[in-house]
């Protein structure tokens, strides 16, 4: 039996986390991105391929040979600070892979992981009929690259997801995630600032996986837009301190402090999401999102000092 091609756009933290979860249900993953990543993939059964996303030929090129049934696209940049500095080149990259994938017509599903900054934060939460206005600047690279697919894709989704986070090795040399970020640092004593004005539904990445897995192998029509947040609302200095029970070190080790003051102002004060349409899908309805704690107490152990 051959395999559907499924193509895996980003090798970053979640694009890998999603390729390492779709390689073990049995699909034919290939991951693609500029540089080779630092995990190869072949260790969790996937395939990887050299691609400038923003070269329309090479993707071209590239869908050509694989011909994917499925594609996500989990493309960057997207480290906040960096797209509000370099904004006109934030939203090229973003609208550029958009573009280039929709294209790919009825022959393929495509998966876009999208973000909660397409929201201001004015709310305290927001679902899929909220409406949308950009917290900065990779918010509005999102919901660009949000308007092109799903204008000119047959069968695809955004599926916008709150504050992911999981597992990364301390030698990972900059973390990706909060989470791990947090971890690392309680975990040889050092302090974490983190604000306790601005509030997250932060979701496990392993959960965006199965989500992710399960929208592109559903055999039913999907709606355009989707919410994926963990249960919990809860402030970053709160989420921090939950980290810091599970690893059994002082909770005086945060330090709460206003989120201006902190490395977060650029993102929204309410960076929260719900939905109505996930926990009623066929595709989706059986999967738990786990909350804080739950998550917390799960990668505890890879965690541990060594």
């Amino acid at each position: 039996m051959i395999r559907a091609a499924t193509l895996v756009v980003g090798s970053g933290f979640v694009g890998t986390g999603i390729a390492r979860r779709l390689a073990s249900a049995g699909h034919a993953v290939t991951l693609v991105s500029r540089g080779r990543p630092a995990q190869p993939p072949e260790r969790y059964g996937a395939r990887w391929a050299a691609l400038d996303a923003t070269d329309p030929e090479a993707c071209g090129r590239l869908v050509s040979r694989l011909r994917p049934r499925r594609v996500v696209l989990v493309h960057g940049p997207s480290d906040v600070t960096w797209c509000e500095e370099h904004a006109a080149a934030a939203d090229a990259a973003h609208a550029a892979v958009a573009a280039n994938f929709s294209s790919l017509g009825g022959r393929s599903r495509v998966v876009l992981i999208s973000t909660d900054n397409v929201f201001d934060g004015r709310s305290p939460g927001h679902d899929e009929h909220t409406p949308v206005s950009p917290a900065n600047a990779y918010g509005r690279a999102k919901r660009h690259a949000e308007e092109i697919l799903l204008a000119r894709a047959a069968d695809a989704v955004a599926l916008r997801v709150s504050l992911v986070y999981g597992h990364e090795p301390a030698d990972a040399g900059k973390w990706l995630n909060y989470f791990a970020a947090c971890a690392h640092r309680l975990r040889s004593g050092a302090r974490v600032e983190a604000p306790d004005d601005q509030w997250t539904t932060p979701v496990h990445v392993d959960d965006v996986a199965e989500v992710t897995a399960a929208l592109l192998t559903s055999p039913e029509p999907l709606p355009p837009v989707l919410h994926l947040g963990g249960p919990d609302r809860v402030t970053r200095a709160a989420w921090a301190t939950v980290i810091a029970a599970a690893l059994d070190v002082p909770p005086g080790l945060v330090v709460p402090v206003p989120k201006a003051l902190s490395r977060y102002a650029s993102r929204p004060k309410n960076a929260c999401l719900s939905s109505g349409l996930l926990p009623v899908l066929p595709a989706t309805r059986d999967i738990a999102v786990r909350g804080v704690g739950e998550g917390a107490r799960d990668l505890a152990a890879a965690f541990a000092s060594p």
